[in-house]
């Protein structure tokens, strides 16, 4: 079914324990996640009827819910039976969901305490974050204005349905002529890309700034830590400049959408011999092995 145009097939959406189709999917406008931003998500992909890393997804949007004072009334094993089950229903094999909950339906005022219980919403589709090209040629990236929100005014551990930031970024590297872009945190570090992890090579070493300078902690960030240790690899966290990223002999973007794409120019410089390098390769080959086997089969 995930080879086929959803012109054919009336997609189904978990919406608080029903499936309704696509068209029916809604949620109220009073909903705090639609009006303010409030509530978390995840990305999480599927593969040859795996789901990669489900177990961590799940964890990290309890963490998320905890850091906000969410309360979800579902355990981690009704959550996951309701992932399989939306890829079940729909038919999929390979294709990625979007696991979101809200804070749900509350008056207009900031307070959450009207909320009276959180929504659970699950969209299980497809999904091509970079044209096909990008993963063979490499991606040309550019350092944006925007700067990436710091952890004293939300900690970028927490997978938010506020994404503006992130959005606005994006927003500037479009007008740039760019599909992606460094954001720098608010002491002039490398944090993140508008939705990727960044890392670069450098003497044969991995280096890749920690969570502490705003980057998420990415599932396929956390995957490339393991592969690294199967490789052989030096991976080291530190922080890294524009500078690091614009004499690195690799660089290459991590996330659950992204996957692993390779960057071969920077702010206008060329990186390394202007194609994917041969670690690129190695972290690409090997995450490409294991995202069929490591996860939860549906």
């Amino acid at each position: 079914m995930d080879t086929l145009s959803t012109a054919f097939f009336a997609m189904k959406v978990y919406i608080n324990g029903e499936f309704v189709d696509q068209a029916d999917a809604k949620v109220s406008v009073f909903d705090h996640g639609f009006l303010y931003g409030d509530g978390i998500f995840e990305g999480i992909r599927l593969y040859n009827g795996n789901i990669f890393k489900l177990d961590e997804h799940l964890e990290r949007l309890e963490f998320s819910a905890r850091a906000i004072m969410l309360t979800m009334p579902w355990s981690r094993a009704e959550i996951a039976e309701a992932v399989c089950e939306s890829c079940r229903v729909n038919g999929l094999t390979n294709g990625y969901i979007r696991l979101i909950v809200s804070r749900g339906v509350g008056s207009l005022g900031l307070s959450p305490k009207s909320c009276e219980r959180p929504q659970l919403i699950i969209i299980a589709d497809q999904i091509q974050l970079y044209p096909k090209e990008f993963y063979t040629e490499g991606l040309k990236v550019i350092t944006v204005a925007t700067r990436r929100l710091g952890p004293a005014a939300l900690p970028p551990m927490i997978k938010s349905l506020n994404y503006l930031n992130n959005i606005l970024a994006k927003i500037e590297a479009g007008h740039l002529g760019y599909v992606e872009a460094f954001m720098l945190n608010d002491q002039g570090y490398v944090a993140e890309c508008t939705g990727d992890n960044v890392f670069i090579v450098q003497h044969g070493k991995l280096f890749t700034p920690p969570v502490s300078s705003g980057s998420l902690t990415g599932i396929t960030r956390q995957a490339v830590f393991e592969i690294s240790q199967e490789l052989g690899l030096q991976l080291v966290e530190t922080n890294l400049t524009r500078y690091d990223l614009w004499i690195s002999k690799e660089c290459f973007l991590t996330g659950t959408a992204a996957e692993v794409v390779p960057v071969v120019e920077i702010d206008g410089r060329e990186i390394g011999d202007g194609k994917p390098g041969e670690i690129t390769h190695q972290v690409l080959n090997a995450f490409k092995a294991r995202v069929s086997v490591d996860g939860t089969k549906i």
